[in-house]
């Protein structure tokens, strides 16, 4: 009975070894087996460095050549994010070396802001133009509970700031022209076209920014990454520098 029983444990550890061990075979010419397997002894890739500035990036690349392989690519993703691979290895995988992705201050669009928040959001989000000065004066000096009173037809709006001490009634500009810093600071900001709308909430008026270029500024952006890129990161081999998937330069 117990030589029965160990003769049937045998047989399932068996068949358990069996079941373990990988089945190849060849089907219509083509290679194909059982399991997912892992090989050993494959090449090993360097672990990837994180950075927020593009000129640290710039400076890995010219400072390290010894770590760049012949050929690498540079893709710039977003305004905000870009990043180093190699060039295809034997095994059709790339190397990931170093990752740079923008620290920029996030001005809410599309969101009303109470006036206060309004005018230090307009200052610590955006660049000096003409546009944003008249943009400050006309949001910094708004009468309470006027703005509910004039016509609205959806495209302009009318409503009272101070003057002095007297009152004047003026058209809120629109569109208006900015400059938001919303990409690496080492490239120029690109402008875009915004629609400004006021609201009165209780008596108190509220502002807001809606975006109107439709997300052209993102390609600007990205050009602008792209020429600063091309005209600093000189390496021994070959950069390709790459965005929205189209090989736009080759340096040597």
């Amino acid at each position: 009975m117990f030589e029965g029983l160990r003769d049937a444990f045998e047989y399932v550890t068996g068949l358990k070894e069996e079941s373990m061990k990988p089945i190849v075979e060849t089907i219509n010419g083509k290679i194909y087996c059982n399991k997912n397997l892992v090989r050993y002894g494959k090449e090993d890739l360097a672990s990837s460095l994180d950075v927020n500035t593009l000129s640290a990036m710039v400076d890995y690349i010219k400072g390290m050549p010894e770590e760049l392989r012949e050929k690498m690519v540079l893709h710039i993703i977003s305004p905000t994010h870009v990043k180093l691979f190699s060039g295809l290895l034997d095994e059709k995988r790339r190397e990931y070396l170093i990752e740079s992705v923008a620290i920029v201050n996030e001005f809410q669009f599309d969101k009303y802001y109470d006036q206060e928040r309004f005018l230090i959001e307009l200052q610590a989000n955006f660049a000096t133009n003409e546009d944003l000065e008249t943009l400050l004066q006309v949001s910094g000096n708004i009468q309470a509970g006027t703005t509910a009173s004039y016509s609205d037809d959806g495209i302009s709006q009318k409503t009272t700031i101070k003057s002095g001490v007297q009152r004047a009634d003026v058209i809120v500009p629109n569109p208006v022209k900015l400059i938001p810093y919303r990409t690496f600071q080492e490239v120029e900001q690109p402008s875009s076209l915004y629609v400004f709308r006021i609201r009165d909430d209780g008596g108190d008026p509220k502002f807001k920014l809606v975006e109107a270029d439709n997300g052209l500024w993102k390609n600007a952006a990205m050009k602008k990454i792209k020429e600063y890129m091309r005209d600093r990161a000189f390496i021994r081999g070959s950069l390709f520098i790459v965005f929205n998937a189209f090989l736009l330069y080759v340096l040597y």
